[in-house]
């Protein structure tokens, strides 16, 4: 009678863990049915995107604002400014857009540095810069 006892509860205790670990196994099931649809936001300070050798392609940073930056036209300070740069495979930032409070901006470059086009509103004033290899420029205001 003593080992009649002990097999059923062993039984028991064998169901209940079967029980346990089926339920467990719907419950993966479920998750990686979530872990397969995106994530509904994407959060950071930062994202880069990067290439098969690991070099950077893509950039979104969050610039702090540096209240002793002196501009060239004798203005200081820099606000916080948010960049986005499409990266060559040279390391050279060929596209950028950028965002501030105080505007923002569009700045593409050609084969070499020299050459670029920008397009700025900043405060109640935009502009369009084209630049050329040889330096030549051509500032298209309203």
């Amino acid at each position: 009678m003593k080992i009649q006892r002990l097999l059923i509860a062993l039984t028991i205790i064998n169901l209940g863990l079967a029980i346990f670990l089926l339920a467990q196994i719907r419950r993966a099931d479920a998750g990686s049915v979530e872990a397969a649809s995106p994530a509904p936001v994407l959060r950071g300070s930062a994202l880069e995107i990067v290439d098969d050798q690991g070099r950077v392609r893509a950039s979104i940073k969050i610039h702090a604002a540096d209240p002793k930056f002196k501009w060239p036209d004798g203005r200081t300070g820099y606000p916080e400014t948010v960049m986005f740069r499409l990266i060559d495979p040279n390391g050279r930032p060929e596209v950028k857009i950028g965002a501030s409070v105080q505007g923002g901006g569009l700045g593409l470059v050609g084969e070499t540095d020299s050459t670029h086009v920008l397009l700025e509103a900043e405060g109640a004033v935009s502009s369009l810069k084209l630049t050329n290899k040889d330096g030549r420029q051509q500032l298209i205001k309203p």
